[in-house]
């Protein structure tokens, strides 16, 4: 089951920001959000999702990337 859902409900709840006017795939800095923005969007995204994103996964600039990354890393986490 994708994230994408929760990201966007995530990042309108933290910045106002409409899921409507988020396409997936557009860059989160075109809406706005800042370096400073992204990294504690992405620390909200940790505690939401109770897991801790690698280092390498944390450039990620859209939603949809981002969601690839959450349930890559829930999956990892799921007991077989």
């Amino acid at each position: 089951m994708s994230s994408l859902k929760e990201l966007q409900d995530l990042i309108h709840e933290k910045y106002g920001i409409d899921p409507s006017e988020l396409d997936p795939t557009t860059s989160m800095r075109e809406k706005g959000l800042d370096s400073l923005a992204l990294v504690e969007f992405l620390f909200a995204v940790e505690d939401h999702f109770h897991i801790n994103l690698p280092d390498v996964d944390s450039n990620v600039d859209t939603l949809a990337e981002l969601a690839l990354v959450v349930d890559k890393v829930r999956a990892a986490q799921t007991p077989a």
